[in-house]
């Protein structure tokens, strides 16, 4: 079989081949009469456009790579997922890489993904280092980060406002009532751990309390139950616990409950940060810190698009509040509804 050509679909369309070319093209000029006989003809003679020789000619992919690091967390898939739809409203197509949390596997998908010529790159639940950054600015290709910053403001990046999120997590507890509240945070290298971590110890020394116990789960539901059997096995246990993520919170809920015989709330008190689904149910009726992943994205997006249309557009870094969930799996302070 001969390949249907662009200029065969021209000639039996009675349109010219660069009009065939911006049918075919997301965002281009064409006119309903000539989309529709174009695509006709396309169907009749069962026509594809070469997406990638077309890249070739414009320099540009249509694709956004996206490095994501675990995907075990419920709010990443939810997110992604969503960060693909708004990006293909664009015309825009999703390439997603898996990487480790550590520099060298970061930096090897980076450069694979630069090698396929992606149009700009949005990192989730990655670190990435300034000197990486830098190396993709070079190349003409912008980046946002997704749910994480990095020390230098050289690129855009979307995250919660982490810190006060911490912030309102120990407020909530101290006003509760809490002597002796615990923390099990997440992977020392994230800057979502480090602010939410640091918001939560600004919160407390506020209220004149001090940090009871504290403990780093890495983002890991084995490690938090490890981290949790260790914390309440003495004779003087937390009564109450701000975990940085729910899908940790959950594991730690279920070692409080199943294997230590301890009941939430009544003997801890268990606050999460993220709100996904299984939050409201009546299983873990988790209070917990909603991370508006909609909000997160739609503002990600904007800021690609902007930086692919004007790559001398200032970098942003945009936080978005997260309010407090009030559930059953915390002692509710006075003043404070659910």
């Amino acid at each position: 079989m001969n390949k249907v050509t662009a200029l065969k679909v021209a000639e039996l369309a009675g349109v010219s081949q660069s009009a065939v070319s911006r049918v075919f093209t997301p965002g281009a000029s064409v006119s309903n009469k000539t989309a529709l006989k174009v695509r006709k003809a396309a169907q009749e003679l069962s026509y594809r456009p070469n997406v990638l020789a077309r890249s070739l000619i414009t320099g540009k992919s249509r694709i956004i790579g996206l490095v994501v690091a675990y995907l075990d967390n419920y709010f990443y898939p939810a997110a992604l997922e969503k960060l693909s739809n708004s990006l293909k409203e664009e015309g825009y197509h999703v390439l997603v890489f898996m990487a480790s949390n550590d520099d060298q596997s970061t930096e090897q998908v980076i450069e694979e993904l630069l090698d396929y010529q992606v149009d700009g790159i949005i990192t989730a639940s990655v670190g990435i280092s300034n000197d990486l950054t830098a190396r993709c600015e070079a190349a003409g290709v912008p980046v946002v980060l997704f749910n994480r910053t990095q020390d230098k403001a050289s690129h855009s990046a979307v995250t919660s406002d982490n810190f006060l999120g911490g912030q309102t997590a120990a407020r909530f507890l101290y006003e509760a009532g809490h002597k002796r509240i615990a923390y099990i945070g997440g992977w020392a290298g994230a800057s979502t751990q480090r602010d939410r971590e640091a918001g939560f110890r600004f919160g407390l020394k506020n209220a004149d309390a001090i940090l009871f116990a504290h403990a780093l789960g890495n983002f890991s539901t084995d490690i938090a139950k490890a981290v949790a059997r260790n914390m309440f096995s003495g004779s003087i246990k937390p009564d109450a616990v701000f975990v940085a993520t729910d899908h940790m919170a959950f594991a730690v809920m279920d070692v409080l409950r199943s294997e230590l015989d301890l009941s939430v709330p009544k003997d801890v008190s268990v606050v999460g940060y993220d709100d996904v689904p299984p939050a409201s149910w009546a299983a873990y009726d988790l209070t917990t810190l909603r991370q508006r992943s909609n909000l997160m994205v739609d503002q990600t997006v904007n800021l690609m698009i902007d930086k692919i249309r004007d790559p001398d557009v200032a970098s942003k870094h945009i936080k978005i509040l997260s309010p407090l969930i009030v559930r059953g799996s915390a002692k509710i302070p006075k003043g404070w509804s659910t």
